[in-house]
């Protein structure tokens, strides 16, 4: 095979991204250093500069640091996509001899790697739109703000351009920096021409090279030239490999004869190119693409070292096509991902197919497809400036010279191509004014789209009551429903789908599901370029009945990547937080108290068919939607209970490992270089690895496929309708009658007037079941099944439950979990110093059944109120973890335990700290007791109870949530815990969380129980 880009023998061979010794000998040679003084002069003379420069100048990575050195700080940079972002963070970071996340950091997705000393941080555009929307100009705190590829027009980056903008008419310090090697100058000029009298863009110009810069060459050759090149027949090349004459008439397919001629241009280069460590860069539209490529190649492993760069790509794995190989040539087969703001050392060529993947609103599915488009010559300059960066370069493009001078000049807007719904939506929940009516903002972005598609986006989001409209020439404004779907971070699609699970009781599962949707690469392992290995490894996981379940192709493979998520935390992440339980006893006397977690977890992973990165990006976005739902606290969040469904019954599992060739397994991304050192790999054998037909995952799996039919319904009807119907779980049809004959359709029907099925037109077509699936049917109107989601019965969302919880308070919410009796048992509150709450407990309870702790001494006078007072001990050591004989709580008595916590100081890691040691503890004691009956009560602001994270980190020590309600303080006394808050969707009040430990099995881990109960009470 074409090796896997995780073999380990690589060069150190300096790079502008490789670490060297001296960043002045990186960077000293590059053109944009000669004109370091006349950038700086000119962005502080000027709110806009425009900065244009060819690929390789530069200017993304050394123009912020001019600025930074001279304390132009702090400074935020965008760029498109996540892989530049860490890319470019990264390469200044080595610069400047710094870690990243210290003065130089980066944001992407869920992922925040900089801190509040940070000086430089890298985003994308969509993180800094949502930053715009929730903050507003708050969010714009920067000196500079640098917009860099601006010539890529994605909606975000167009959105984050009109929202610049407006802000620029409202700050007149913000300095606004755009970059870009191929961008349209005039247009940019025009577009802000009316920032301020007197005021224009500057536009800078960097010339290719200096007297101190090395000069590369780059030639560029067609497809003429390939071919003769290649000795091969040249007749009627354009209709041969490009479908037509001109990109007009010519559709943008992927012929067999491509895939052979680049394939061919490989091995010629490689043969009359004698410096191996030249490498060569493919430009392919899909991943498909990419695959029939990397099989080409396949037989040459001798020869290449491959490296894949695609969103479906792990970003650290992605990153390893940076290295030079001194050993094999160096192969990338990327998509658009490789076309800007990263140098790759050493791409001595480019082969540009002339093809890019393009996504779309379709109509006819009702939903964002993609379809292959001739790039523009914009996008093939970005391409052609991949080379002659560090070497010579040479670039082929597969288009004639006479077709590639008929390529439009700049690719389409995104904004004119979708549907716009989520960004509507985002923009009419933005807090600023300035930016929060649709209509005007968009009209004033630099390519506006029609009219029409913003109000079909408006009328969708007020049929589905995500918008209401006060007057018909009133302003929209967001529900309490749309604010919930605008506040996830994820697509339209994947926040529907995470709210809908909500309804039904099943939130926790359904943020699974939600971000799955989003994540690129899934949790489990997809082999490049094997498909069939991967189908293996999803049916390890879940190989339920699809025709049972009514599940289409997409869905199963998230049910897949949800069971393999939960079999992560059942198998492996139970086992470490056990560990933890047992390093805080020192069960084992280890001296060093530093597990090696994440060697282990990596071969752990790998064992299993699993992609670690991936799993704690689920892990990382669901406990950030998670928490930001405790903020809001909806009431599909109060009535689900946090038990994940893996617990009944308890999935376990023993792994049996054996070893296998790594030839039998060509899988991408398998692990780094200290796992590839051996010939043979091992595997855990055990299969399948999780339940794959237990009834729980089988309701998982049909409420599944019903939530999805019931969005593709809701999503596709026509807006103007206001229909209620219901949809039954075997998509019974609301008209009585047979439904049409397919085989008499096409006249192949044998049964005559037998059949069951109807023979007349008139008869209604059964559902299509593709199009109410998260695939969609491309079939389109041609389709001999129905799309009209009338024929469908659609079961009404109880929109209730996405209302703000409203309940009223009282006191039986919490006294429901007391013992009825002092024979039942006590309640213990812990660390009420000052007997603030005790004291009021005592009016509603029995005193002789309240215990309580405070850690302040005992001051010797007899307490009326029939209170049981245990002085002077700290919690949570004393008051948990104390010895036997002193003034300890008797624990087995205990029923119910509230704390009440006060916390000291702002600082938040302590209190973290805090609650974090507190469930840990209480973990022990219950565990070593088998205090299985014990209901823990936790009662906090549920702003904060948001944002110390204190449901994951009570997960962590096996507590989960069973409910919550509105602390009564007219009953129990105030909890002086109070939270302030601007937000309209946000709301601040005192909260009891009510938690229950559940326990891993002693199947699964052996009997850790009696371990915990013997060393405990060997210490205590």
């Amino acid at each position: 095979m074409a090796s896997s880009p995780t073999s380990s023998s690589y060069s150190s061979h300096p790079s502008p991204f490789v670490a060297s010794s001296s960043a002045e000998s990186n960077f000293a040679g590059l053109p944009v250093m000669a004109m370091r003084n006349r950038i700086v002069e000119k962005i502080l003379e000027n709110r806009v500069t425009l900065i244009v420069g060819e690929t390789g100048c530069g200017k993304s990575s050394q123009v912020p640091q001019f600025l930074l050195e001279e304390n132009m700080e702090p400074i935020l940079c965008t760029q498109p996509r996540r892989f530049a972002v860490v890319a470019v963070a990264r390469m200044v970071a080595k610069a400047r001899n710094c870690e990243v996340g210290g003065d130089v950091g980066y944001h992407i997705g869920h992922s925040r790697v900089f801190s509040a000393r940070s000086k430089i941080v890298f985003k994308t555009a969509g993180v800094l739109l949502d930053e715009m929307r929730e903050k507003g100009l708050k969010a714009l705190k920067y000196k500079v703000i640098f917009l860099d590829e601006v010539h890529e027009r994605s909606v975000e980056s167009d959105l984050v351009l009109v929202c610049v903008k407006q802000f620029l008419l409202k700050n007149n310090d913000l300095r606004v920096v755009l970059m870009s090697a191929t961008a349209d100058i005039s247009r940019y000029r025009e577009y802000f021409k009316d920032l301020g009298r007197g005021e224009r863009v500057e536009v800078l110009a960097i010339p290719p090279s200096t007297g101190k810069s090395i000069i590369y060459q780059r030639k560029v050759s067609y497809l003429e030239q390939v071919i003769e090149l290649l000795g091969m027949e040249s007749e009627d090349l354009s209709l041969k490999y490009c479908s037509g004459q001109s990109p007009i008439m010519a559709e943008a397919n992927f012929k067999a004869e491509v895939h052979k001629l680049i394939h061919n241009l490989v091995l010629y280069i490689h043969k009359s190119e004698p410096d191996i460590e030249k490498s060569i860069l493919v430009f392919l539209p899909t991943l498909y693409a990419l695959e029939q490529q990397w099989f080409l190649l396949k037989p040459f492993s001798e020869c290449f070292k491959v490296h894949i760069l695609h969103r479906s790509i792990d970003t650290e794995q992605a990153l390893k096509a940076m290295r030079i190989w001194k050993s094999h040539r160096k192969i990338i087969l990327a998509t658009n991902i490789a076309e800007s703001s990263v140098t790759i050392p050493k791409v001595g060529y480019v082969i540009d197919s002339c093809r890019s993947l393009q996504v779309f609103w379709d109509s006819n599915r009702k939903k964002d497809s993609s379809e292959l488009v001739w790039v523009s010559k914009s996008q093939a300059e970005q391409r052609k400036g991949r080379t002659g960066r560090t070497c010579d370069g040479h670039v082929y493009r597969l288009v004639t010279r006479l077709f590639f001078n008929q390529l439009e000049d700049y690719e389409p807007p995104a904004i004119l191509r979708l549907s716009l719904r989520q960004q509507v939506l985002l923009i009419c929940c933005a807090e600023s004014r300035a930016i929060n009516d649709p209509k005007a903002l968009l009209q004033k972005a630099m390519d506006p789209p029609e009219p029409h598609v913003v109000e079909d986006a408006l009328n969708l989001l007020v049929h589905i009551r995500a918008l209401e409209k006060a007057s018909p020439r009133g302003h929209h404004e967001p529900t309490f429903y749309g604010r919930l779907l605008a506040s996830f971070s994820l697509s339209f699609d994947a926040s529907l789908l995470i709210i809908k699970f909500g309804e039904r009781g099943m939130l926790r599962e359904g943020i699974v599901f939600g971000i799955l949707m989003d994540l690129q690469p899934l949790p489990i392992l997809s082999p490049f370029g094997q498909e069939n290995l991967f189908v293996e490894y999803i049916d390890y996981y879940y190989s339920g009945n699809s025709k049972n379940t009514g599940l289409g192709r997409k869905e199963v493979l998230y049910m897949g990547n949800l069971s393999a998520f939960q079999f992560w935390q059942c198998a492996f992440k139970d086992k470490w937080r056990l560990e933890r339980l047992k390093q805080i006893l020192k069960v084992e006397n280890k001296e060093d108290t530093q597990i090696p977690l994440t060697k282990v977890e990596e071969e752990w992973c790998l064992f299993h068919y699993l992609v670690q990165p991936a799993l704690h990006q689920v892990t990382e976005s669901y406990d950030e939607i998670l928490h930001s739902l405790h903020c809001v606290r909806p009431k599909f969040l109060v009535i689900s209970d946090s038990l994940p469904s893996y617990y009944d019954p308890y999935v376990w599992h023993t792994c049996h490992l054996e070893c296998e060739q790594k030839g039998e397994t060509d899988a991408l991304a398998v692990g780094d270089e200290h796992l590839e050192v051996d010939s043979e790999l091992r595997r855990c054998v055990a299969v399948p690895f999780a339940g794959c037909s237990d009834s729980q995952t089988d309701n998982m799996a049909r409420n599944l496929a019903l939530i999805v039919k019931e969005m593709r319904i809701q999503l596709t009807e026509d807006a103007s309708e206001e229909q209620h119907r219901f949809l039954n779980d075997d998509n019974s049809h609301v008209a009585g009658g047979a439904s049409l004959c397919k085989f008499f359709i096409n006249g192949l029907c044998n049964r005559g007037s037998h059949c069951l099925f109807s023979h007349s037109l008139q008869a209604k077509r059964p559902v299509c079941k593709f199009f109410f699936s998260l695939q969609g049917c491309r079939n389109g109107d041609s389709c001999f099944f129905s799309h009209d989601s009338g024929t469908l019965a659609v079961s009404g969302s109880d929109l209730s439950l996405c209302n703000q919880d409203d309940r009223d308070t009282d006191a039986e919410s919490l006294m429901k979990f007391f013992p009825a009796s002092s024979l039942d048992g006590c309640i213990v509150l812990l660390d009420d110093t000052d007997l603030h709450f005790s004291s009021h407990f005592a009016y509603y309870y029995d005193p002789s059944c309240i215990i309580s702790t405070s850690s302040q001494p005992d001051p010797l006078i007899p307490d009326p109120s029939g209170i049981k007072i245990l002085w002077g001990l700290s919690h949570p050591y004393q008051t948990i973890m104390s010895r036997a004989g002193e003034n300890t709580v008797p624990w087995n008595e205990v029923k119910c335990i509230l704390w009440f916590p006060r916390f000291d100081h702002e600082y938040k890691e302590g209190q973290k700290s805090l609650v974090q040691t507190f469930f840990e503890y209480l973990a022990i004691r219950i565990l070593a007791d088998s205090l299985h009956e014990v209901v823990v009560i936790l009662t906090m602001n549920n702003i904060r109870f948001s944002q110390l994270q204190v449901e994951k980190m009570a997960r962590d020590s096996f507590f989960f949530l069973r409910e919550s309600f509105t602390f009564d303080e007219s009953s129990f006394g105030e909890l002086f815990d109070e939270v302030t808050t601007r937000k309209s969707i946000l709301t601040s009040k005192p909260v009891s969380y009510v938690f229950d430990l559940h326990p891993p099995t002693d199947v699964q881990f052996g009997d850790y129980k009696m371990l915990l109960h013997q060393h405990f009470h060997h210490i205590y």
